[in-house]
């Protein structure tokens, strides 16, 4: 077995190790954006309760734009969100399958 091929495995195992850690940030990015977007919803509709209803009129042609990007948004996230476990594990399966091709690549240099 050539180096290179012993090379070429370990940089193939490392770059799906940085894939699957990127695909686990992602998956706690898209878990922290949901969270924010509920958050941040409900911290405005409590401040708006505690005003005058006809001084926040000019704001009100806002609020149906406002909710309707956020329901979208949090649609996306969620669909998003479905799909992270299959990833994740075709990800771990593919650095479960480098690992092995670099060992067994190693063992016979």
């Amino acid at each position: 077995m050539a180096r290179d091929e012993v090379e070429a495995a370990y940089f193939a195992l490392l770059r799906a190790r940085e894939e699957l850690d990127a695909l686990r940030r992602y998956d706690e990015y898209l878990l922290a954006e949901a969270q924010r977007l509920r958050r941040s919803t409900s911290e405005g509709q409590a401040l708006l309760d505690a005003v005058d209803r006809r001084l926040a009129r000019a704001l009100r042609h806002t609020d149906q734009p406002l909710a309707q990007a956020i329901t979208a948004r949090l649609a996306v996230i969620a669909d998003e969100r479905e799909r992270i476990p299959e990833r994740l594990a075709a990800a771990e399966a593919y650095v479960e399958a480098c690992e092995r091709d670099h060992a067994a690549r190693r063992g016979r240099v």
